[in-house]
């Protein structure tokens, strides 16, 4: 089959990373792949989106924002824009759209009649605060078109069980006849096992801790990284000897060209002086895949903050690394890390964060027995392979139901 990937900003972060994955999942089986988006930086992307997958940008000269603002209506009209170019495009026609993040398009793409698969990562709606009267008037109508154009797909996925209940709470109009699937994230297990590149040494510039604290995650706001500083300077409160001997390492995505970026990054770096755990802490600004594999090998634990997270793959990526998770105890986490034998969840406060990184620390046999049993929990339910064979059962299933569904209207026709 010909399945299209029609994705806003193939850029780095967890949307990224799934289509990225469910690309060369299905590449991998034989179907012929091609991805549309309006912004690709080769610079700032996963690396098979440079040398495996082939991708083209639409819409790259439409304004991402007017002067910092309307920035969603700007990314809706930039896929709409998008998804004409995939209709008005010669040669061959996609068997199937997958389409995420921005269902805008949907109705396009149906009204061209083209089969449209939706993954629903969250709710566009529910990323954005509406503390004026003008922001909440302005996002109205985009609110309406969200959920009457996710409801025009043919099938809708979601990333967890979590992001599925709060699918039906956001759009009560679906909630008779749209009820989403759940496609797992998972992890490309072949590049995980991979020889180490590089090390840890040579990662952060000097000799490994002790205990490795890795927090991976893109420095924006809503992941809570605030939360790993607090807890370090509580642990520290609480054992001045066992922290000694650590080392918390804040790695994730960092674009310079993203204003929320930098300003955060800024933050964080002040907030580490201010509780006195400069000396504790690295700053590490988009590690490479490789750096990145080193980092989890050799964490004594993964700090996983985000609150209500939709789903998070850094968990099955410290988990399958032999690395025990200590996150917080919603969302995504609770459908992936068992507390007490892969990690620990725990309310997002320093105070229980602290004290479960500590017993990391301190009782290593215990972390040692929570990253086995992590690793294990990936294989059997979190395999790329797993992840694979649902997703193509799903796209054959669009398929052959749409195909079904143009035979019967054609039949009925012909009768009249």
């Amino acid at each position: 089959m010909r399945v299209l990937f029609l994705h806003p900003d193939l850029g780095i972060g967890g949307a990224e990373r799934l289509v990225v994955d469910a690309g060369l999942a299905l590449q991998r089986r034989g179907h012929q792949v091609s991805y549309v988006t309006a912004h690709h930086d080769r610079q700032h992307c996963f690396p098979e989106t440079r040398d495996q997958l082939p991708v083209t940008v639409r819409g790259a000269w439409l304004p991402g924002s007017v002067c910092g603002r309307l920035r969603a209506l700007c990314v809706y009209v930039r896929m709409l824009y998008a998804a004409l170019c995939v209709v008005l495009a010669p040669g061959p026609r996609p068997d199937l759209v997958f389409c995420d993040q921005v269902s805008a398009c949907v109705p396009l793409l149906r009204w061209a009649g083209l089969r449209v698969l939706f993954y629903c990562h969250f709710p566009d709606q529910l990323l954005t605060a509406r503390r004026s009267t003008l922001k909440r008037l302005y996002r109205a109508p985009l609110d309406w078109l969200e959920e009457r154009s996710t409801g025009a797909a043919h099938r809708v996925l979601v990333n967890s069980a979590f992001t599925g209940g709060v699918f039906a709470e956001t759009f009560p109009s679906l909630r008779a006849g749209r009820q989403p699937d759940v496609l797992y994230p998972s992890l490309d297990l072949v590049a995980f096992d991979a020889p180490l590149e590089t090390t840890v040494e040579q990662v952060l510039g000097a000799p490994p801790p002790p205990h490795l604290l890795l927090s991976l995650n893109r420095f924006e706001r809503k992941k809570n990284l605030a939360l790993a500083l607090d807890a370090l300077a509580e642990m520290e409160r609480l054992d001045a000897a066992a922290v000694s001997r650590c080392r918390l390492v804040l790695a994730g995505g960092y674009d310079p060209q993203n204003a929320e970026n930098i300003a955060h990054l800024a933050e964080l770096e002040a907030h580490a002086a201010e509780l006195g755990v400069s000396e504790r802490v690295t700053f590490l600004r988009s590690p490479s895949d490789a750096a990145k594999r080193a980092l989890l090998r050799a964490a004594t634990a993964v700090v996983y903050t985000p609150d209500r997270e939709h789903f998070g793959i850094v968990p099955l990526e410290a988990m399958y690394c032999g690395a025990p998770v200590v996150a917080a105890a919603s969302g995504g986490p609770l459908e992936t890390v068992v507390s007490g034998q892969t990690g620990l969840l725990c309310e997002p406060r320093a105070q229980e964060f602290a004290a479960a990184l500590l017993r990391l620390v301190t009782e290593p046999e215990a972390a040692r027995r929570m990253g086995e049993a992590g690793r294990r929990r990936v294989l059997q339910n979190f395999s790329f392979q797993a992840f694979g064979d649902r997703l193509e059962k799903i796209v054959t299933e669009v398929v052959a139901e749409s195909a079904g569904k143009e035979g019967d209207l054609g039949t009925e026709k012909k009768t009249e």
